[in-house]
């Protein structure tokens, strides 16, 4: 099961990339010559872009199988059979097990998805502090 992010967090990524895409166009309009800093809008741009289609595409966590992932490169993961207890502080999820914690920014999920999740973490047989 995905766990979407809000769709407004999301399209901030969009805004960002289109907004550092028209800099670039007016410094190749409106300069005689470009230099090396003008090509940092290009670049900014494109990984802006490049970072809302990836996560329009892929989202913020996966529950599947047994773990709790996220989905980002290199993103952690944490088998829910480990968890021993839930901490819920200033609007996180703190999934505490032996080994390490797993934090949960509830502000970043869409609120359908946030009921799925809560589903899934209240199924679990652990303390809730």
């Amino acid at each position: 099961m995905k766990i979407k992010f809000k769709n407004r967090f999301i399209k901030f990524n969009l805004i960002f990339g289109i907004l550092w895409i028209f800099f670039f166009i007016l410094a190749t309009f409106f300069k005689d010559e470009l230099n090396w800093m003008d090509f940092g809008y290009l670049v900014i741009s494109v990984l802006y872009l490049g970072l809302y289609f990836y996560q329009r595409e892929n989202q913020y966590l996966i529950l599947e199988n047994g773990y709790i992932k996220y989905n980002r490169p290199f993103g952690s993961k944490l088998d829910l059979s480990e968890v021993k207890a839930i901490r819920k502080f200033a609007g996180d999820y703190i999934l505490k097990s032996d080994n390490k914690d797993f934090t949960i920014d509830t502000q970043l999920i869409d609120p359908e998805s946030l009921v799925n999740l809560n589903t899934e973490l209240n199924k679990l047989e652990v303390d809730w502090i």
